[in-house]
């Protein structure tokens, strides 16, 4: 770490003097074509914005909300507050106006930046409730023409009075960024309410540095790289593995066109590192069986003759053996007819380390990236340790851990099983909530603060972090045998027709049984091809012929788990678990207690040896209305034999 810069600005400061003249700081694509920024244009528009905030009344300790895309502007912006002295706190964007109005009062936001009219919209609806913001600031006015409210303002005219206040003050700029301190406050992170209301996550400036710090002794950045951000700035993720990454080390720093361009984006850009959250993963492994499924036949006799190949020398890498030469030769050949030429579709050609966090990703879809040559490692971590505090080392990967410590941290596991944490990226503290705090963050006579994770796992003979389940998710059935849902979930969504499982027992319980949600892209697809009609989700999910081909995954799983652990029944699910509806959070996590109240009567039919479940159940369409389902679902019981569904 630069010795005598203690913050995201500083460190900012510091590329802008080092990095030579023209050295493209960041990229956009913008109307087809990519948009390159130096570092120099970065310190300006930084500068300016940060300036104008100034000027608008803005003081240090003061908190800015942020709602939109990853765009340069928000880069800017995220820069730029935090020069001012103010902490940044991430909307996500498809967060409720009810959901943002409680983030916002909480953290007693004075401005809101908001990328668009939609964004803003939000903000108006909710004006009443957030009393605090003196202004909403927008940088995409299209569609904000004609609002005539002093309430909004442009990003270009906040930079404007920023400009203005540089040519009175030109030294104000440096002596602000330079005020600032390793414990001041730099973000406030929400975490995302699975059982109650989000808390505000304090990480001061020193909590992110030292993340990514460490992070890079393991996997070292250059000022070379390019990075993507797309995933949710609202998440701790992208902004340590993006932002932090690009102040700390320099990294080029790219932002796709829209939302919808990213994959195309990312294999323009081919960058040499990549985050996905597991959900991510999960999704292209299915996106890549699919593809397969549906190439000509010789692509899919060179895929299925150079897979087992893949899964072999990925096996004798990571078990310590040397792949003989006969192994080797072959997974040449497979490189080069199959591996490569996928790895370059999927924009990973260039990739020295991708990365995979938010839930554990199965041990299946780990094992499928090495086979095609992508060094994919997990990471663990919370909101509370600065998103990481576990990661695989080249060379030193097991498929079903979570990697080890990163360099200074800690770990141990409570008599309970809890994964306990310390290091110098455990957070602050929840802001406005010391009941909170004192309960998660326990404090040592030799000062070492370790975080309570909620997580239970254990750390194995070789110093890997084996992760389970939530404390709370580990279920006991009847009989006494604990299992982990999230585990079998993990298995059972690496099936390319499977899009979300949640895994059901308890202590009154016999056995296991599942709600799936069928992936509704990847089975039509199917469906097409073995020439069943439908008309719906609905429709196909009830389809006889997709609850066999789902049967065919759970019961190749179940050879897999302990006994106990085995589904003996499933639904296939009339309709997708929807953040909207409050049965996940926006980072895709399931909401437990909200899905077992919310499908108590599905659940109990399961359990009751029903063969078919009315269900009547609320839906929110996409344009807002609301209505009803009507419809009946199966119960499918694997001790039943299996229909002629193909």
């Amino acid at each position: 770490m630069e010795a005598s810069a203690q913050t995201l600005p500083q460190f900012f400061l510091h590329q802008v003097q080092n990095q030579p003249p023209g050295k493209v700081a960041a990229r956009q694509k913008d109307l087809g074509i990519w948009r390159e920024f130096t570092w120099a244009d970065s310190y300006e528009q930084v500068r300016d914005f940060a300036m104008g905030l100034i000027a608008l009344g803005v003081q240090r300790g003061d908190k800015i909300c942020t709602v939109g895309d990853n765009d340069r502007q928000y880069l800017w912006a995220y820069l730029g507050l935090q020069a001012a002295g103010a902490a940044q706190v991430g909307l996500f964007t498809d967060a409720t106006p009810a959901e943002m109005a409680y983030v916002i009062d909480h953290s007693d936001a004075t401005f809101v930046l908001a990328k668009d009219q939609e964004q803003c919209d939000k903000m108006l609806e909710i004006r009443e409730r957030i009393p605090n913001v003196r202004r909403v600031i927008y940088w995409d006015d299209r569609g904000l023409w004609n609002y005539d409210d002093p309430w909004l303002m442009c990003f270009d005219d906040v930079q404007k009075i920023g400009r203005e206040l540089v040519a009175s003050e030109p030294g104000r700029f440096d002596t602000e960024v330079a005020l600032g301190q390793a414990g001041d406050i730099a973000m406030l992170c929400y975490t995302s309410g699975t059982t109650g209301l989000p808390k505000g996550v304090m990480l001061s400036h020193g909590n992110i540095l030292s993340t990514i710090e460490l992070y890079h002794k393991v996997d070292p950045r250059r000022d070379t790289d390019n990075h993507v951000s797309f995933l949710p700035l609202g998440w701790i993720a992208e902004p340590i593995l993006g932002f932090a990454a690009h102040v700390f080390a320099g990294v080029i720093i790219n932002f796709p066109e829209e939302p919808e361009t990213v994959r195309q984006n990312i294999r323009e850009i081919a960058p040499d590192m990549l985050f996905y959250n597991a959900r991510l993963w999960d999704s292209l492994v299915g996106m890549v069986q699919v593809r397969m499924n549906d190439a000509t036949w010789i692509n899919r006799a060179l895929f299925t003759r150079f897979l087992p190949v893949g899964y072999r020398m990925a096996d004798a890498r990571f078990s310590g053996q040397t792949a003989g030469a006969g192994l080797r030769a072959a997974y040449a050949l497979g490189d080069r007819l199959v591996f490569g030429p996928l790895r370059d579709q999927l924009g990973l050609s260039r990739i020295r380390a991708a990365y995979t966090a938010g839930s554990s990703l199965s041990p299946d879809a780990m094992r499928f990236f090495h086979a095609l040559g992508v060094n994919l490692k997990q990471i663990y971590g919370s909101t509370e340790v600065t998103g990481g505090a576990t990661v695989h080392r080249d060379g030193d990967i097991k498929f079903a851990s979570v990697g080890q410590p990163a360099p200074g941290v800690e770990l141990r596991i409570a008599p309970d099983g809890e994964i306990q944490i310390a290091g110098p990226m455990v957070m602050q503290g929840y802001y406005k909530d010391p009941v909170n705090t004192a309960k998660d963050i326990l404090e040592e006579a030799d000062g070492r603060r370790w975080f309570r994770s909620g997580d239970a796992g254990y750390i194995d003979d070789d110093g890997h972090l084996i992760y389970l389940d939530r404390v709370k998710d580990m279920l006991t059935l009847a009989n006494g045998e604990r299992f982990s849902p999230q585990f079998i979930e993990g298995r059972l969504k690496f099936s390319p027709y499977i899009r979300d499982v949640m895994a059901v027992g308890g202590e009154n319980r016999a056995f296991v049984t599942a709600l799936v949600i069928i992936d509704f892209e990847n089975v039509g697809q199917w469906a097409e091809k073995q020439r069943i009609g439908y008309t719906t989700f609905v429709d196909l999910s009830q389809k006889p012929q997709v609850y066999d081909l789902v049967r065919r995954t759970v019961d190749e799983v179940n050879e897999s788990l302990p006994a106990a652990a085995r589904v003996r029944r499933f639904v296939l699910m009339h309709k997708e678990f929807d953040a909207d509806e409050s049965e996940m959070t926006r980072t895709r996590k399931l909401k437990r207690n909200v899905l077992y109240d919310r499908y108590s009567a599905i659940i109990d039919c399961m359990y009751g040896g029903e063969e078919t479940i009315q269900v009547r159940a609320p839906v929110r369409y996409q344009d807002g209305s609301e209505g009803f389902i009507e419809t009946e679902i199966r119960v499918m019981n694997l001790d039943s034999p299996v229909l002629d569904g193909k």
